[in-house]
């Protein structure tokens, strides 16, 4: 059986230990692109040898070019300049549009049946590059979010409770980002809503800290911004695309008409199967979190209406 191919564009830290991540799972052969020469064939060679200790025969290639990426069957973009101290995910804006369109115009020439992953910052806005630029169906253009909040949200439930992560379902809807909105009400421990197990003032302080923990990290690096979680998410993803599991997770996926949100991406609950976004869950919500998250879909509105003025 023909392994799948899946391509990695930016071989920073982030795409780099996605790489890494994928192939240690065997997910497929990986394709790792960057336009810094040789570096990514460097890491690319470094991953390989790797093989013989962790036991796997997925092949890694690095370039500079678009040629290898041929066929593949899921591209995950990470390329951008990342954030800095400082620096809000609007500043990434211009940049990081032009950098996105580029790679989507070279991987819809190389892929076009490929399903396309983006991490590029500011996400929801650069999911919405990357949809408007490969005229894909929007069931093939999704971006990575949800499950990086909602691992966040998770951790520092777990922290909060001392208790394991595994008995934490999280909850999070929005934009990547500052109006995010992770729902106390619906997420639970070990099927326990959390609102009944926290006061009020740490559900607040726990989802405020779950907004700002990109920020967070940006600061205790100093020169850089997260990866580690960011790439663990991206392989949840594309484990639930290539196995086909029908996973319900949290990812920015295009809303027409879902929570009175159209044409554009937003995080929202959908389930990941070999077609991409196969079904967009639609929950109850109350007012406060209808508003809350209408609040978070006028934000990403606006990066896209200057995305609009911009390209």
């Amino acid at each position: 059986m023909l392994r799948k191919k899946i391509t990695v564009i930016g071989a920073g830290n982030v795409g780099a230990t996605t790489a890494q991540r994928l192939i240690e799972k065997a997910l497929g052969d990986i394709v790792l692109v960057d336009i810094v020469q040789d570096m990514p064939q460097g890491k690319a060679l470094d991953i390989l040898e790797s093989g013989p200790v962790y036991g796997y025969d997925s092949k890694i290639t690095g370039t500079n070019g678009y040629e290898e990426t041929k066929d593949s069957d899921i591209v995950v973009i990470t390329s951008g300049i990342p954030r800095k101290p400082g620096m809000s995910r609007d500043d990434l804006l211009k940049t990081n549009a032009g950098i996105v369109k580029g790679v989507v115009e070279n991987i819809t020439k190389n892929s076009p049946h490929a399903i396309l992953i983006v991490v590029s910052n500011p996400l929801d806005a650069m999911t919405y590059v990357a949809h408007k630029f490969s005229h894909f169906p929007k069931h093939r253009v999704m971006g990575m979010a949800g499950i990086l909040d909602a691992a966040r949200f998770s951790t520092f439930i777990a922290m909060e409770l001392n208790v394991s992560v595994e008995n934490i379902q999280a909850f999070v809807l929005g934009g990547h980002g500052d109006t995010m909105v992770p729902s106390t009400r619906y997420t639970t421990v070990a099927g326990v809503p959390l609102e009944e197990l926290l006061s009020r003032e740490r559900l607040d302080a726990l989802v405020k800290r779950t907004r700002d923990g990109g920020a967070e990290i940006v600061q205790l690096l100093k020169t850089g911004s997260a990866f580690y979680a960011p790439s663990a998410a991206v392989v949840e993803m594309v484990e639930a695309i290539l196995k086909d599991k029908k996973k319900i997770v949290p990812c920015a996926a295009l809303c027409e008409g879902e929570y009175d949100i159209n044409g554009l991406f937003v995080g929202v609950p959908v389930k990941l199967g070999a077609g991409g976004i196969e079904q967009i869950f639609e929950i109850r919500l109350n007012d406060e979190e209808r508003t809350a998250l209408k609040r978070s879909a006028d934000a990403v509105k606006v990066l896209c209406e200057q995305i609009d003025k911009l390209l």
